[in-house]
């Protein structure tokens, strides 16, 4: 399990939490907001914020925040906002609550992979707030990929294994199918995890750019979203073309205490 205090930076793993009808509970919290544009910052767009990676947020209260030289910075500092543009070379602020209207840019992930994460590529905008008022979600609270999906993706990278943090999941699902992409059928089915906690899955998650940057330690990995966009190409909800995908998102139809190693059935 892992969970992301502030959108688009790295962030912690867990094992246990509880999980509500706004995900797991201190999940993308926090956002970075540019003061020039008034815009989400996020990594999707990669020529101006794959920086953010090079970053990680931990909860609590307040949220720290470790930057690539390893100093921390509060949410709660008075400086917080002077620091976190210094690391970024950007004029950023930290916000809890979504401006009305809040929009993130989305670089097309053809786009990228065909000219690299440093050019100007098309972006298209994307809107928040709706899978859960006051969040920063994209789309649902809950992210969810499986093991036998990374192993898929797995056999046809020639670094050898795909590390799981690239496609940022809420949790990791230990699932033996050798096709992979389970996910994709889970679809409108219920998953109970735990003795408490049941999901809903609502769609395959689309793949932007993002696998394909360093994360921290990480390095560049092209291949984490060119070989789903090969793979996997599928349409994740009606009124968009099919795209990349890895994972699905949920939503909570149940709220509950879960834990590392919790079994997972699918309704």
């Amino acid at each position: 399990m892992w969970r992301y205090p502030v959108k688009s930076m790295r962030g912690e793993r867990l094992t246990a939490v509880e999980v509500g009808p706004a995900g797991l509970a201190g999940d993308r919290t926090l956002a970075l907001l540019d003061r020039r544009t008034g815009r989400v910052v996020s990594a999707k767009d990669p020529r101006r914020w794959r920086s953010m990676l090079g970053l990680r947020a931990t909860g609590g209260d307040p949220v720290r925040i470790t930057l690539p030289d390893g100093s921390v910075v509060s949410a709660a500092d008075d400086d917080r906002d002077e620091r976190l543009s210094a690391a970024l070379g950007a004029p950023v602020t930290v916000v809890d609550t979504p401006p009305a209207g809040a929009v993130l840019d989305r670089a097309r992930p053809e786009a990228v992979l065909a000219e690299g994460i440093t050019a100007e590529v098309p972006v298209e905008e994307s809107h928040l707030g709706g899978a859960a008022p006051g969040t920063f979600f994209d789309f649902a609270p809950v992210h969810l990929v499986t093991s036998a999906s990374l192993a898929r993706v797995s056999a046809e990278l020639p670094g050898g294994p795909v590390d799981p943090i690239r496609y940022r999941p809420n949790l990791l699902l230990d699932v033996d199918a050798a096709a992979g992409f389970v996910e994709n059928d889970w679809v409108g089915r219920e998953l109970h995890v735990g003795p408490e906690l049941v999901l809903r899955v609502v769609a395959p998650t689309p793949r932007c750019a993002v696998p394909t940057l360093a994360h921290g330690t990480l390095p560049v990995q092209a291949d984490a979203l060119r070989v789903p966009a090969r793979l996997n190409r599928v349409v994740p909800v009606p009124h968009l073309p099919a795209q990349p995908c890895v994972g699905a998102y949920a939503l909570v139809v149940r709220p509950g205490w879960v834990e590392r190693g919790a079994v997972v059935t699918v309704g």
